[in-house]
């Protein structure tokens, strides 16, 4: 008995129908009813950061990390569709990923993660 993956990720926002419209359009995420949408099993990270990091905002409480399967595929689509894409090497890890950064229409934070074939 335990936990055996995530449930959801439930976050307040402006424009409810509009949010998840925008995250169903440009990251394939919660298209079907309810929100709901189906992932492949893999890892995922679980990690209370320090309230003075500087690895996202200090006016942001969280950061969504999805992890991808093709980032530089996704990162071209979403720079077409007009969403500014944020890259660092200093970010990729070998034996971890590699990684990129946008932000929603209201400004929360959203890691992109391609792990490494390893991971």
């Amino acid at each position: 008995m335990g936990v055996t993956g995530i449930g959801g990720f439930f976050f307040r926002a402006k424009d409810p129908k509009a949010m998840q419209a925008w995250y169903a359009e440009h990251l394939g995420v919660g298209s079907a009813p309810y929100g709901q949408w189906d992932t492949q099993a893999g890892p995922s990270v679980f990690a209370p950061f320090a309230a003075d990091t500087d690895y996202f905002a200090a006016d942001r409480q969280w950061m969504l990390n999805l992890r991808v399967d093709d980032l530089d595929g996704l990162c071209d689509t979403l720079r077409a569709a007009g969403i500014e894409v944020i890259t660092n090497p200093e970010w990729d890890m070998p034996g971890v990923g590699r990684f990129a950064r946008i932000h929603d229409p209201e400004g929360n934070p959203i890691e992109l993660w391609q792990p490494d074939e390893s991971t």
